[in-house]
């Protein structure tokens, strides 16, 4: 067992409305704290999905684990070889290397405060998404990326029949 003993000094207090937020309706991501602000210790942002709306692909992480705490709504998570539906309170934990991906339920809307500990400087992870959005980039330039963000895209059929 390893125990990360994160270096910052002072309380992070992050104001809603000073938040960044990336991309609009459907999917949104407001960006809350991330790894230089708390010394490592976590990355956090808080991801609202509507009507259905996709969050993330599969993918995994090689040395984090990722926390979804369902603030409101209904999600589908996959986690490892399951796929698991969240309500509001419920909480999912999915540790370092287990595949994953988050969506709204059909039909649904899903707001999520998302942590990622120890820490990954994620907030240019979501301005790259971003960029690719808007067509400033191809979606192939996350391939150059998987690393630095420590996040690596993999395939889950099982994932696909679920969300089709």
């Amino acid at each position: 067992m390893s125990l990360i003993t994160p270096e910052f000094n002072e309380a992070v207090v992050v104001r809603s409305a000073e938040a960044e937020v990336i991309g609009q309706a459907p999917t949104t991501i407001r960006l809350l704290a991330d790894s230089s602000s708390t010394g490592g210790a976590l990355s956090t942002q808080r991801v609202t999905l509507a009507n259905g709306a996709d969050g993330a692909k599969p993918h995994r992480h090689g040395k984090s684990a990722e926390l979804f705490y369902m603030l409101d709504g209904m999600a589908q998570l996959l986690s490892g070889d399951q796929v698991v539906t969240a309500e509001r309170g419920d909480l999912v934990v999915v540790p370092p290397d287990a595949p994953h991906a988050f969506a709204a339920a059909p039909g649904e809307d899903a707001d999520i405060l998302i942590v990622i500990t120890p820490g990954v400087e994620r907030f240019e992870y979501f301005r790259h998404l971003e960029r690719i959005a808007y067509g400033k980039v191809p979606p192939e330039s996350l391939l150059d990326v998987q690393e630095l963000y420590d996040t690596y895209f993999l395939s889950s059929p099982m994932w696909n029949d679920v969300r089709s």
